[in-house]
């Protein structure tokens, strides 16, 4: 069995890094070995393949599943009649254009891939990740599986749900030239226009962060390197986004990946992108939403928005709205 020890002092030892968001980054994080018997293994380093009908009944051969994921399906004859001419889908949400699918190891042979499984899947590794956020593990249970991420996969910009403590992602892709694929997670910020969501976020927890459009966020790195890894613990800045376009006959997006998440967590209320915008007249959110969502923006950034609405008061914007509606 593979001592994976090395891995737990790995992360205790990294510096948290504080742009664009709290989080660590660790690099070379398998040793060349152990990497590379990842990497080769017959479940991860697959063959090419002639269609989405040899892939999917190769990957499930293999001791894959598809399971439940944001921005994918868990149909493959659905997903692959979107596939064929993959066009522009709300489908799963109205700030994406199409879905994916994401299907985890369940079971695998025994040899390195079943010694990660059982090490992602133990107590001691979940309490690592937990100490280095300083999160109270009898506060959460953890959630860790080898995927696979196929081609249309898309979670527009978003900080994750108040629910998630913790999130991780580790790049095990085989393909040579994976870091040059359009598949890779970004790291973003919100744009100065639209800081006042965060602002929402962080002064009404009784309401859930959710998914924005991508034109409202900048990127600020993408994890584009293999063997590195990426962890952090959510908060209203945390915001991340993956849009897959690449061809997964050849070789697909492959990351160790898991999540804490809390036991409990308090009723929270649904608000979309579309209740949260203010930024312009005409815009979809409603009067009443309008009407909350502004009371509860902290004066400096009223102040900020006072120059993206090119001197309107923001405090007066229902009724500059309403106006140019006519």
């Amino acid at each position: 069995m593979k001592n994976f020890q090395y891995l737990i002092d790995k992360i205790k030892n990294s510096k948290i890094i504080d742009t664009p968001y709290q989080h660590i980054y660790i690099e070379n994080f398998f040793n060349d070995e152990d990497f590379a018997e990842i990497t080769n293994s017959d479940a991860v380093n697959t063959k090419n393949y002639k269609n989405n009908d040899e892939l999917f009944q190769s990957l499930f051969n293999m001791g894959y599943k598809s399971i439940d994921f944001p921005g994918c399906i868990n149909n493959a004859k659905e997903y692959n009649e979107w596939h064929i001419n993959k066009k522009s889908s709300k489908k799963l949400n109205t700030t994406c254009e199409g879905f994916g699918m994401t299907l985890r190891l369940m079971d695998s042979n025994p040899g390195i891939l079943e010694d990660l499984k059982n090490f992602i899947e133990s107590k001691t590794f979940q309490d690592a990740l937990a100490s280095k956020f300083k999160i109270n593990t009898d506060k959460v249970y953890s959630d860790n599986g080898l995927q696979k991420y196929l081609d249309g996969y898309e979670i527009s910009p978003h900080p994750d749900i108040r629910k998630k403590a913790l999130t991780y992602m580790i790049n095990i892709n085989p393909h040579h030239d994976s870091e040059e694929l359009n598949h890779h997670t970004h790291y973003l910020k919100l744009k100065k226009e639209y800081k006042y969501i965060q602002e929402f976020w962080k002064s009404n927890k009784q309401y859930d962060r959710c998914w924005v459009p991508w034109s409202w966020a900048e990127t600020v790195f993408i994890q584009n390197q293999n063997n590195t890894l990426v962890m952090f613990s959510p908060t209203d800045e945390t915001i991340h986004a993956v849009k897959a376009s690449y061809n997964h006959l050849l070789s697909q997006r492959t990351q160790l990946y898991g999540n804490l998440w809390f036991n409990e967590s308090p009723k929270i209320e649904q608000l979309s992108w579309e209740d949260m915008v203010i930024s312009a007249p005409g815009s979809l959110a409603s009067d009443s939403t309008f009407g909350l969502i502004k009371s509860k923006i902290p004066l400096k950034i009223k102040n900020l928005l006072k120059f993206f609405f090119q001197g309107d008061d923001i405090e007066n914007y229902s009724s500059v709205r309403n106006n140019k509606d006519k």
